[in-house]
């Protein structure tokens, strides 16, 4: 069975870090460009992240440039979201998703194959 899980959320004070995870089993990553996701309550899903498989080049939306961190462990299957210097307005659920392409090809969920379940990611005082 093909599929993704994420974990690693939570409730974090702003100003704090998180590092979400996502892993792969049933296939490997190795063929597949990793996007990170998030839609806030009431909002549309949106692209945060994504790393090309083909020469680990990076993308990061506007709003997290600088703070989050998007990286693979290739060993372990795994895709990991560093986020740090966390806002309020970061609340959302986050998911990963396995890309059609090796490479990031934008935010579209038709250019995403697999998809996760989510995990909560809740920054309040």
């Amino acid at each position: 069975q093909l599929q993704l899980v994420e974990s690693g959320g939570g409730l974090v004070q702003p100003g704090g870090s998180l590092r979400l995870s996502c892993a792969a089993s049933g296939f490997t990553l190795d063929y597949y460009a990793i996007g990170w996701f998030r839609q806030a309550p009431g909002k549309e899903r949106v692209g945060v992240s994504c790393i090309s498989k083909t020469d680990s080049r990076t993308n990061y939306a506007d709003s997290v440039k600088g703070r989050f961190t998007i990286s693979t462990d290739n060993v372990k299957n795994m895709v990991y979201l560093q986020m740090n210097s966390l806002k309020p307005e970061d609340t959302a659920i986050y998911y990963c998703a396995a890309g059609r392409h090796y490479y990031c090809s934008g935010y579209a969920a038709a250019e995403y194959a697999f998809w996760g379940q989510g995990t909560q990611v809740t920054v309040s005082s």
